[in-house]
């Protein structure tokens, strides 16, 4: 029988995060679950740029979650009012101390390799895996000290201390959890699974076509019974993002989660008949563009330099010009639609000033040289789609008006992660950074010393350590009062922009395009890295 918790012993009421509000022009998923579901036909996905590999446990970047979270399950999953719900937990309990939380296992469930899942793969993905090499959950699941395994369907976390945070990432996305058959005594990160996934979910890995598509079945033996409804997803990889855009204005391609047309374009796609497009699914996220330093450099480890460079970029006029309009300006490592945690107050605010860059810039001893050349820097960005290219561009324009000239790096996404997070080979980055529904989960990885973990990607990879926000970061992690732990949110605030080794440029608002033939989508606030497995097709 499933244990019955109390809502409050779920998730910190503080997590609580309103979906993004929708711009005029953009559809939510009205109506689409009220018809009969129709069982067969296969989806046409774009997914771009293409992952580097097939599971989330030790790279995060959100093309990887939109493929593996139908091939992997989670412990739970969540509703429209992100509330946890049951997935391979069919439900759970928490001791009064808050340090021991005792999991019931689905029954019956199969690796997709037909061995049989049990609390010994919890133990194994909670220990080997989210502590150990996932980039989030090093921190995210820093408490736990073991996991015992009395039976095969009772998993016991045990915790050092209260962990309010734990249970907004034990998802699909973000708490896969992986095969202990199959990995195991392995090298994980070079694991041939990592490229041809088994796991538990609505569907399986049938082929990976590199540079072309992705193929994955439908699992016949998946535990949510009469679920998928759909016999295939092809993940497509289509990088020119004009021919994303022709794809779905033709049909060739009927679902494309993350931005995957041109901005310039949303508009008029959203207005076509057979074409649809919402924010809703991107609430767990909350992602903001960053600018983060290389503090090794000996320019950048200089305050003044940092601070000019904040000053130097319009974080409004980069929203119109690159963004077109989707998002509003940062003013911290929070953003401000996690309301709970969100605060201005004390906050140093480094508003678009160019004579202020100027004269911090000749402060710090680097004056403009005689051919108006302060010093030079190398930009290394996200490539996930075009706007970040331009975005990248954006402030190599913002930095030449203050003298400072940037070198842009165009790299693939594995080559990006290589050059920041292994070689450290770079003096700004660019890029998009999640915080999630508890900024515990994705905010501290700038700025705690313990996230420098060369050759983890989405970590800290400025190098920066204040030992003062060490004890900040680690007083929020084991803090059980939920109003006290939402002070040291705003302590956190006031001293990442006053150290500022990452600059918050602008909270952004990611969209999925959808043909309107394509019902059961979902509006949960991880919907966008959520399996497909509710999801039909009207054909």
């Amino acid at each position: 029988m499933s244990i019955r918790v109390p809502r409050r012993h779920l998730l910190n009421p503080l997590i609580a995060l309103p979906l993004i509000g929708s711009l005029l022009f953009l559809l939510p998923l009205q109506g689409q679950a009220q018809a009969q579901a129709k069982y067969g036909g296969t989806l046409q996905a774009i997914v771009q740029p293409e992952p580097p590999v097939l599971t989330n446990a030790f790279n995060t970047s959100f093309p990887i979650g939109v493929v593996a979270t139908n091939v992997f399950d989670g412990l739970i999953t969540f509703d429209e009012q992100q509330r946890p719900q049951p997935s391979l937990a069919t439900g759970w309990n928490i001791s009064d101390d808050g340090k021991t939380v005792t999991f019931k296992l689905r029954q019956g469930v199969k690796w997709h390799d037909g061995q049989e899942f049990t609390s010994a793969d919890v133990q194994f993905s909670a220990l080997e895996i989210w502590k150990k090499i996932h980039p989030r959950g090093r921190n995210t699941f820093a408490a736990i000290q073991a996991v015992d395994t009395p039976d095969k369907y009772t998993a016991v976390f045990r915790l050092s201390h209260p962990s309010l945070v734990i249970f907004s990432s034990l998802n699909a996305n973000e708490g896969q959890i992986l095969p202990r058959h199959l990995y195991q005594g392995t090298d994980i990160l070079k694991n041939p699974y990592n490229l041809k996934p088994v796991g538990t979910g609505p569907f399986r890995f049938k082929e990976w076509q590199k540079g072309q598509y992705i193929v994955l079945e439908r699992n016949p033996d998946y535990w949510d019974t009469g679920k998928p409804y759909l016999d295939r997803l092809v993940f497509r990889v289509i990088p020119d993002a004009s021919s994303r855009a022709a794809a779905l204005e033709t049909g060739d391609a009927q679902y494309a989660p993350f931005d995957q047309v041109p901005l310039s374009d949303v508009k008029r796609i959203a207005a076509l008949p057979n074409l649809a497009v919402s924010l809703d699914g991107y609430a767990w996220q909350s992602a903001f563009v960053f600018l983060e330093f290389n503090l090794r450099n000996p320019i950048l480890q200089n305050l003044k330099v940092r601070q000019a460079i904040a000053h130097a970029i319009d974080k409004q006029a980069l929203i119109n010009t690159v963004w077109y309009g989707l998002g509003k300006p940062a003013t911290g490592p929070i953003p401000s639609s996690l309301k709970a945690f969100y605060t201005v107050d004390g906050v140093p605010q480094y508003n678009f000033d160019v004579a202020k860059a100027e004269k911090l810039l000749d402060e710090a001893g680097y004056p403009r040289k005689a051919d108006g050349v302060r010093f030079k820097l190398r930009q290394e960005y996200q490539n996930f789609h075009e706007a970040f290219k331009n975005n990248a561009e954006f402030i190599r324009q913002a930095l030449k008006r203050v003298g400072i000239e940037v070198d842009i790096r165009n790299r693939d996404i594995a080559g990006h992660l290589k050059a920041v997070y292994t070689d450290h080979d770079f003096d700004i980055n660019t890029g998009r950074w999640v915080p999630t529904l508890d900024p515990e989960v994705g905010s501290f990885r700038h700025y705690w010393t313990k996230s420098i973990a060369p050759g983890v990607a989405w970590t800290n990879a400025s190098g920066y350590s204040n030992p003062k926000f060490d004890k900040l970061i680690e007083s929020i992690q084991v803090e059980p009062n939920a109003k006290k732990r939402a002070e040291l949110f705003h302590q956190f605030q006031r001293l990442a922009e006053t150290d500022l080794p990452v600059i918050p440029l602008i909270e952004q608002a990611n969209f999925t395009v959808y043909n309107k033939a394509v019902h059961g989508l979902g509006k949960a606030p991880d919907a966008a890295l959520s399996s497909l497995k509710n999801v039909w097709l009207d054909r």
